[in-house]
């Protein structure tokens, strides 16, 4: 059995527009949170006095909620229903964001844990809740859920710096504000609470061969991880990078922003393209090529040409992403099959990104320099090519004909 690219339209009712509006929200809150740190790091670093290594942490906590909490998603989604858990979820990142702004290193690092479990849900669970609410649209809606939550993002590298050097906020009222964001997110889902989807619980016909079992199933969660590698060590440390090859702290910013709002038009296209072609390497090929020449730029320290390098960057990982969640649909039958993917992928994906940020500043710390932690981003490009040129064949990871 292959994927074939459907071209039937969807009938949208009021309940689906409220529907699309609220994951819209959520999307918004899945990245702001963690993306706003990058720019402030060297001033909570300063500001508390903690080592690079555990300014690292601060972008590698999340991560490590993202393992723990990932394969327990869909299972609780099942038990109590999408609408309740994505709820909860908003609830604790909301207490998550406050408890990590309250300007001591405890707080931070256990609100950030707390803000990392909240995200994983939506990390996990809207993938599912598109292909069980949009079956014939599923590049579409995943195009609109990446563009929401890279949105956010680039908003939240841009102002994070601006906002901390207010007199009335510093980086703790920087980080803080995204609890707000958080908190109208809430609002926006509570009519979803008399609905009660759940997680789509398999049939009698679902092949039941684990999911540990499929080699497609770990070239998907290789490509997850290493794509979000990328992104989060790329988001937490090349402002540093950047303002040592002179740029000021707002520019660096300002460059990041760039490259985050890079990603928006190519998050909306590629989910689409992806959908409707059987074979998805041709684009893998074109995404490692973007993030080679736009890293290798930046390694060579070539500042003439920054802001290209942060567009090429940026495109290369919106591309990378919305790969990642159409492999988690498209590479299966069934909500349930999305939704244990999905679990599976973020969970190992994200242990394996987790390494990313503290090795890159683990590595500044021991040669004083960014040119060697520079190559981490060479060697995961390398590792999201080979793997998504597996994940990209026009396969399942359960097709019984294939065991």
């Amino acid at each position: 059995m292959t994927n074939q690219p459907t071209t039937r339209k969807l009938r949208f009712t009021r309940n689906t527009w409220f529907l699309l509006i609220g994951i819209v929200f959520i999307a918004t809150t899945l990245r702001s949170p963690l993306t706003a740190v990058g720019p402030l790091i060297s001033s909570i670093r300063d500001s508390l006095g903690i080592s690079n290594v555990l300014a690292g942490f601060l972008t590698t906590i999340p991560l490590l909620a993202f393992a723990i909490i990932s394969p327990f998603a869909p299972k609780l989604a099942r038990r109590f229903g999408l609408e309740i858990t994505l709820f909860c979820s908003l609830i604790l990142l909301t207490a998550g964001i406050v408890i990590r702004s309250l300007g001591t290193t405890p707080t931070l690092l256990i609100g950030t844990f707390l803000l990392g479990l909240a995200i994983a849900f939506g990390n996990v669970l809207l993938p599912s809740l598109i292909k069980l609410s949009f079956p014939l649209q599923i590049g579409l809606m995943t195009g609109i859920y990446s563009v929401s939550m890279n949105l956010s993002a680039s908003i939240s590298v841009g102002v994070s710096v601006p906002l901390a050097h207010s007199a009335s906020f510093g980086w703790q009222g920087a980080l803080g504000m995204w609890a707000l964001l958080a908190f109208i997110a809430l609002l926006v889902w509570f009519p979803q609470l008399k609905h009660k989807r759940l997680a789509a619980v398999p049939t009698a016909t679902t092949v039941k061969l684990p999911l540990w079992r499929s080699p497609l199933a770990w070239s998907i969660t290789l490509f997850m991880g290493f794509q979000s590698m990328l992104f989060y060590t790329t988001s937490a440390w090349l402002p540093e990078v950047l303002k040592a090859q002179g740029f000021s702290a707002d520019n660096a910013g300002w460059l990041v922003s760039l490259m985050q709002f890079s990603q928006l038009p190519i998050t909306f296209i590629i989910p689409i393209i992806a959908g409707k072609v059987k074979d998805q390497r041709m684009i893998v090929g074109g995404v490692t090529g973007l993030y080679i020449i736009g890293y290798g730029g930046v390694l060579l320290n070539m500042t003439s040409l920054a802001a290209l390098w942060m567009i090429l960057i940026g495109l290369a990982g919106g591309a990378a992403f919305g790969l990642a969640m159409m492999f988690f649909t498209l590479r299966t039958q069934t909500p349930q099959e999305a939704a244990n993917l999905s679990g599976m992928a973020q969970s190992f994906g994200y242990a394996l990104a987790a390494i990313g940020p503290v090795l890159f500043g683990l590595l500044h710390d021991f040669t004083a320099s960014w040119t060697i932690p520079m190559f981490i981003f060479i060697v995961a490009t390398i590792v999201v090519l080979l793997s998504g040129l597996q994940a990209g064949k026009n396969v399942f990871v359960l097709d019984e004909k294939r065991r």
